[in-house]
Parts: C-alpha cells; sequence; structure tokens
C-alpha cells in the first residue's frame, strides 16, 4: 500500500517537475550537466570533480550532500537532504547558468530519480559508484533499488559503471539501449587504472574508485590529463569524510559511513592505514525508516575490524533507538562480541556497549582510550543535526568532539 501511495504522489512531483522546467526555462540544456548516483562514494566523487573542473579554470556549480555552490555563492541545502526539489534543482541550475557556469555537477539520490525530482535534465555524463544495501523501507526491494539507479544511464549520454561492484549483474537488467562504459581496478573493465599510482598519493582503496570515476568522467569532458592529475593530488576529502579530528596520544577520525559496506571499506582502510600497536574503538548507530534489514551486517562489519564498539543514536527519530541497536547488536554477537555494561567495558577485546547518547558514548571511548588507540564516529559525517523523537537538534561529531578535548 505504501508503495502504491508513493508511486500516485510521484505522479505529482512529475507535474511539479515539469512546471518547473518550464518556469526555468528548461536550464540544463544550456549548461553541460555531470550526474553522480551511488549508494557510496557520491559525495567524494562529485566534489572531486568540480575541484578539477574549478582547478582547470572552468567555471563551475556543484549540489551535493554537503552543499550547493553555484557560482561564488554556497547554500546550505537542508536537514538530510542532497538533491533539492524539482523547483530547488531547476533554480540551482538556472542561477548557474546565469553566472556562467559551464558545468553543473549533480549529486543525485534514488529519491530524487524515483520522485520525479531532476525530470527534465539533461545529463552530459553520469556515473554510479556502487550500489548496496540502504533505503530498502522506501524502494521495497534491492531489486527497485537498482532499477530506481539505473534511470540516470537514460538520461545521460554516457554513464561510467563500476563492473567490480556487485550490483553490476543487476545493473545489467535495466540499461537496456543506454550508453555505459565500465570502469574498475582490473583488466576485466573497459577503463581500469590505479590512479593512486599517476598522483603519487596514497589512497584508501574504495577511494580509488571514487578517484577512477572522476578522472574518466573529466577525459569525457575533455579536461587536459596533466590538469586533471594536478588537481587530484591537491584535493582534500569532504568533511566528515575519513577526517582526522584530533591525533594526540589517540587519534579521533569522523566519517559519514552508514552502511554495511561504507562502514567495511572505511573501517577496513583505518585498520591498516592507522592502527599499528593500539585498538580500533567503533562508535556507531543506524538511523531509523531507511533500511532496517542493513542493521546486523553493519554490525558484522564493524566486528570484522574493531576491538571494541559502542552503539549509540543516529537520527532515531520515532523509533525506539534501543531496538536500533539490539537489531545491530545480532551482527556483533555473531562474530563472538560481547555485549557489557558501562563499568565493564574496554577491560578486553570484542566488547560492545550500548550508549545510546551520542555525546555520553564519545565521552566514554575518550576515558577507556589508550595510546595508540584509534577512535573511529561513522554515520554523521559533516552532517549538523540529530534526529530524536521527530525533532532536529543541532549536532556535528567534529564539534563535540572540540568541545569535549577543550574542557578536558
Amino acid at each position: 500500500m505504501a508503495n502504491i501511495f508513493q508511486r500516485i504522489k510521484n505522479i505529482g512531483h512529475l507535474l511539479v517537475a515539469i512546471f518547473a522546467n518550464i518556469y526555468y526555462r528548461f536550464p540544463s540544456k544550456e549548461i553541460k550537466v555531470i550526474g553522480v548516483t551511488g549508494t557510496d562514494g557520491k559525495t567524494t566523487t562529485a566534489n572531486l570533480i568540480y575541484h578539477i573542473l574549478s582547478s582547470s579554470g572552468k567555471k563551475a556549480s556543484i549540489i551535493s550532500t554537503v552543499s550547493a555552490k553555484i557560482g561564488t555563492h554556497e547554500h546550505d541545502t537542508g536537514f538530510h537532504v542532497t538533491t533539492p526539489s524539482s523547483f530547488g534543482v531547476q533554480k540551482y541550475i538556472r542561477q548557474a547558468v546565469e553566472e556562467g557556469s559551464e558545468y553543473f555537477v549533480l549529486e543525485t539520490t534514488s529519491h530524487a530519480l524515483d520522485q520525479n525530482r531532476v525530470f527534465g535534465v539533461k545529463y552530459d555524463v553520469s556515473l554510479i559508484t556502487n550500489i548496496t544495501h540502504e533505503h530498502l523501507l522506501y524502494h521495497g526491494s534491492f531489486e527497485h533499488y537498482v532499477k530506481t539507479k539505473v534511470q540516470l544511464a537514460h538520461c545521460s549520454k554516457k554513464t561510467f559503471i563500476n563492473i567490480d561492484d556487485e550490483s553490476y549483474d543487476y545493473i545489467l537488467k535495466y540499461i537496456g539501449d543506454a550508453h555505459v562504459e565500465t570502469y574498475g581496478l582490473h583488466d576485466n573493465a573497459e577503463h581500469s587504472a590505479d590512479i593512486s599510482k599517476k598522483i603519487d598519493k596514497k589512497l584508501a582503496h574504495f577511494n580509488k574508485y571514487n578517484y577512477l570515476a572522476a578522472y574518466l568522467v573529466c577525459k569525457e569532458l575533455h579536461i587536459n590529463e596533466d590538469k586533471i592529475i594536478h588537481a587530484m593530488k591537491t584535493y582534500v576529502l569532504p568533511s566528515g569524510r575519513l577526517e582526522v579530528v584530533y591525533d594526540k596520544d589517540f587519534l579521533v577520525i569522523v566519517d559519514f559511513a552508514h552502511t554495511p559496506n561504507a562502514i567495511d571499506s572505511v573501517l577496513s582502510s583505518i585498520r591498516s592505514d592507522y592502527v599499528s600497536k593500539g585498538r580500533l574503538i567503533h562508535i556507531f548507530g543506524a538511523a531509523a525508516f531507511r533500511d532496517d534489514e542493513k542493521r546486523a551486517p553493519m554490525g558484522r562489519a564493524s566486528a570484522k575490524y574493531s576491538d571494541l564498539v559502542i552503539l549509540t543514536e543516529e537520527d532515531y527519530r520515532t523509533e525506539d533507538p534501543f531496538d536500533i541497536a539490539s537489531q545491530i547488536a545480532k551482527g556483533l554477537d555473531e562474530k563472538g562480541f560481547k555485549g557489557v555494561g558501562q563499568d565493564e567495558f574496554g577491560t578486553e577485546v570484542k566488547q560492545y556497549a550500548v550508549i545510546i547518547d551520542r555525546l555520553e558514548a564519545i565521552m566514554k571511548a575518550f576515558e577507556i582510550a589508550k595510546k595508540n588507540d584509534v577512535i573511529i564516529l561513522t554515520g554523521k559525517g559533516h552532517e549538523m543535526s540529530l534526529n530524536r523523537n521527530g525533532k532536529e537538534y543541532h549536532w556535528n561529531d567534529k564539534q563535540e568532539i572540540t568541545k569535549i578535548l577543550r574542557s578536558s
């Protein structure tokens, strides 16, 4: 019933999108639009493309999870929003055209595609970074989620697809006559390269895909290769993406990872790049009304690399946060982790504790942290709010960590 209701609503969204296109005079016809979709890596890749274009002397604008940069102006796109409404999308593209931008990078979510928010946008080139467990409460099934993401390819002149991702075989079912090319780190892809070697810069394994995708998109846009490489060397990851916020006796990192795949990728990278003599302490939760089925797998992914885990809040909205934590904990239990109280937590490895208040969770991690330990907070990244009982409260992981450290 919920899916039927959403389909009816989407007809209304389509009518609004048609009117928005007419009102703003189909602005995407006057600018080169680059679309970036996928479950993980969208923001990093979209902002890298924008950085390359800008560093190469091109006038560019972008809408991403972090913000909207239109010409010389930066806008906040709102709480928990990546792709704005159809009127917002068309307005921003029109503003970019009026300010002289040649390129518009548009991070495009599955919700935006399904709800016709980007209807009428003419993409010159696009890419699908990966498709993993997420948003299944909305989409109903992984198949529908994939089908929705692939709509982007049918709106684009050319689309690059990650052949190494497990979703590739699913994607092939819905490609049809869309013009696609594959990329990856192995010889079976049409485009394969280890960009870290080209730019002489150490990259996390998952970022090798993001950088390769951005490289291919910019080559497709006829950006000079030397300029692409130079820009990649100076790129700084967006706020809340593998961001080191404290590095003294122990290390504290913030990352936006909120899916099993992202947690696995991020923790794997941290384990190999940052953890040598100490322990890896992971603090995380799961948001409500996204994908209940991903919670136990998130626990399993964390258990694969973490020594200690604190389960905490992450936009639990009107759901019981203890229920969310217990569902994640099933994955930890399966991997031999033991749930303990706060007093016992940290005395041995392979323990987890439930501390719903995110601030108290961070303080507990700091309390037990020893020299050479690494603390990683995932799920919130750059975001500036926490949703508790349906109400937004100001919150930013980096800011709260800084406050604690200043007062200690």
